[in-house]
């Protein structure tokens, strides 16, 4: 077996804010494996300023993975725990290679075209105006859960437009998510919450940086609108230390992303956990290109979860690989009929 990298920079049609700043240009990572003729590959999806996995030997552990790839799967996954954006491109090219289509990862209803999965329209940060236009779409593409992400502008603005929102649309028609980024000050948070939660909304993920686990579980327990932990899983590796921030903090749901938890491996074990306590949880993919968010929807279709996922960012990218993913009236959808093509 041969195995190199390939790296690839996707440029987003529009810049995209979060709390953190503005994204223009996102690299992500191709783990190619070649044996026999067949060819596997896996995306390895860092995310600059926010995977635990951004430190200056990525390239180094990636181009030892392929020095070493006759190792096998389980071998080079263990060897890679502090890298879970290299994790999950190991285990979507091993799984891509031993597939009889490259692309079929995890072969289901889903992957066949025959069925879809619900997911969440999502609004990035940015003037009034701006929010107001992205809202407005996401409603006119049918999308009947809309997550919009706050912290970046003043939180009275962010009310009048969640405001807006629920004067024509209730609770029945339109799901209503909201992402701080950790954005909040721990002081005004819960005043925050309340105001919130008066827009009778879903829930509320990451109100307060991570790490403040005491904190964290304060709200959780005070807060009278439901509270989603993300960037608190990022960077807790052990089984035990899952266990402990769980049972610690108790949050009415967790959010996946598997490129920053150690693929679908680790996405397992941490819904596993959740279900112990009666955590919910959903899935999200964390701005990947197409071959990362194909792999990401395949294993989520297989998890049967209700909730609507966080799946629809493979429109943001002018250069995103073409493929047959394809999203309408707010579901996203395997089309068989659209060739895939990877010519990285």
């Amino acid at each position: 077996m041969k195995a190199n990298f390939k790296k690839h920079t996707l440029e987003f049609k529009r810049p995209s804010g979060t709390s953190r700043g503005v994204l223009k240009k996102k690299e992500t990572y191709f783990l190619i494996l070649v044996k026999e003729g067949k060819k596997g590959i896996g995306e390895c999806g860092l995310l600059k300023g926010l995977s635990i996995d951004d430190r200056p030997d990525y390239e180094i552990k990636l181009q030892w993975v392929c020095d070493n790839i006759d190792l096998g799967f389980k071998k080079l996954y263990d060897e890679c725990l502090e890298f879970p954006s290299i994790q999950i491109g190991i285990e979507t090219a091993f799984k891509s290679l031993k597939s009889t289509d490259p692309f079929q990862i995890f072969p289901s209803n889903f992957s066949h075209g025959k069925a879809s999965i619900e997911i969440n329209g999502l609004v990035w940060m940015g003037d009034k105006n701006f929010m107001k236009t992205q809202i407005a779409e996401k409603l006119k593409q049918g999308f009947g859960c809309v997550k919009m992400k706050i912290g970046a502008i003043d939180f009275e603005t962010e009310i009048d437009l969640l405001k807006s929102i629920r004067k024509n649309f209730g609770p029945e028609e339109i799901e209503l998510r909201v992402d701080a980024n950790g954005a909040f000050n721990f002081h005004d948070a819960l005043e925050k919450l309340k105001t919130l939660s008066d827009l009778q909304l879903h829930s509320i993920e990451q109100p307060i940086m991570q790490g403040l686990w005491e904190k964290m579980a304060h709200l959780c327990e005070k807060s009278p609108l439901p509270i989603a932990l993300d960037e608190e899983l990022i960077g807790i590796f052990s089984e035990e230390k899952k266990k402990q921030l769980l049972q610690t903090i108790k949050p009415h749901y967790i959010i996946l992303k598997p490129s920053f938890i150690g693929g679908f491996e680790g996405s397992d074990s941490w819904i596993l956990e959740a279900q112990k306590l009666g955590i919910g949880w959903w899935i999200t993919s964390a701005l990947e290109s197409n071959v990362g968010l194909n792999a990401i929807s395949q294993y989520t279709f297989t998890k049967n979860s209700t909730l609507p996922q966080g799946l629809g960012t493979g429109s943001l990218y002018k250069n995103n690989i073409p493929s047959p993913l394809e999203v309408n009236n707010g579901k996203i959808k395997y089309n068989p009929m659209i060739d895939w093509d990877f010519n990285v």
